[in-house]
C-alpha cells in the first residue's frame, strides 16, 4: 500500500537550507492501522503532506498502491487525491450551508459521479460512519463538533479510496467526543479492513492503532506493534453523538 524509501525533504530561504525530513523510510501494508506520532516540529505534517499527495519529497520514492508519485506533476497528484486517498482534518472543513448529504456528495460530483448514484453513495458512506440517520438533511452549522467529524468522515469514505489519512482528527472535540470519532476509525479498520494513517501528537490517540511510528526531529526513531492498544469501549452504532 505505502513504501516510502529514503524520503528526504528541505526547504530554502536564500542560502538557509531547512532539513524537514531526514531519510524516511517505512512500509504499511494494506489494511494496516498506523499511528504516526511526533512533537509539535517533528516533520509529521510534512510527512502527512507527502503520504496525501499534497506535496512531493526533495529527494527519495513513495509508492502508493504501488504508483510512484513522488515525481508527479500537480495535476497527476491531483487526480491520486481524488481516486485513491480520504481526508480527514482536525477542521472539519464543511460547508455550513449545505446539508449532510449535500456535504458528502461533493466529493461525487467533482469526480464525475453520475446524478443519480450520488445520493445513494453518499447514504451508505454515511452509514459507515455512523452518523444517525435523522440528521442526514440538517445544515453543518447545525451540528456539534463529534457530528461534523463524522460527516467529514463519511466524505472521506464515499470515494471508496484506497487509504484514509487522519491529521489530529479529534484535536477540536473534547475527550468523550473523540473516543466516539476514534472508535469509528477502529471500526471501519476492523470490519472493513480500510488502511488508515492516523497524524496526531497524542499518545492516547496513537495507542488507538495497531502499530505506531514515533517521529522526532525529521527522523523516524521507533516502529512497531502497539502493546497497549485501546479497543472500542462500545459499539458505536448504539451511541448518542453529542
Amino acid at each position: 500500500m505505502i513504501e516510502c524509501a529514503n524520503i528526504i525533504k528541505t526547504y530554502k530561504n536564500g542560502d538557509v537550507e531547512t532539513h524537514v525530513l531526514r531519510e524516511v523510510s517505512f512500509t504499511i501494508k494494506t489494511g494496516e492501522f498506523v499511528a504516526i506520532m511526533g512533537p509539535s516540529g517533528s516533520g509529521k505534517s510534512t510527512l502527512m503532506h507527502i503520504l496525501g499527495c499534497l506535496d512531493t519529497p526533495t529527494r527519495g520514492t513513495y509508492l502508493l498502491d504501488g504508483q510512484d508519485v513522488s515525481q508527479l506533476s500537480d495535476d497527476e497528484l491531483a487526480d491520486v487525491r481524488m481516486k485513491k486517498i480520504g481526508f480527514v482534518f482536525q477542521q472539519f472543513n464543511l460547508l455550513p450551508r449545505a446539508t449532510v448529504l449535500r456535504n458528502v456528495t461533493l466529493p461525487l460530483i467533482y469526480a464525475g459521479v453520475p446524478k443519480e448514484t450520488r445520493e445513494t453513495r453518499a447514504e451508505d458512506a454515511l452509514r459507515k460512519s455512523a452518523f444517525p440517520e435523522g440528521f442526514w438533511n440538517h445544515y453543518s452549522n447545525q451540528l456539534s463538533g463529534g457530528m461534523m467529524q463524522r460527516v467529514a468522515i463519511a466524505r472521506a469514505l464515499v470515494n471508496d479510496p484506497a487509504l484514509i489519512l487522519a491529521d489530529e482528527p479529534t484535536g477540536n472535540l473534547d475527550t468523550k467526543t473523540g473516543e466516539f470519532v476514534l472508535d469509528t476509525f477502529q471500526s471501519l479498520h476492523s470490519s472493513q479492513n480500510r488502511t488508515i494513517v492516523l497524524i496526531t501528537h497524542e499518545q492516547y490517540v496513537a495507542e488507538h492503532a495497531e502499530r505506531i511510528i514515533h517521529i522526532r526531529d525529521g527522523a523516524i526513531v521507533s516502529d512497531g506493534k502497539n502493546p497497549y492498544r485501546r479497543i472500542r469501549h462500545s459499539d458505536i452504532k448504539s451511541q448518542n453523538i453529542k
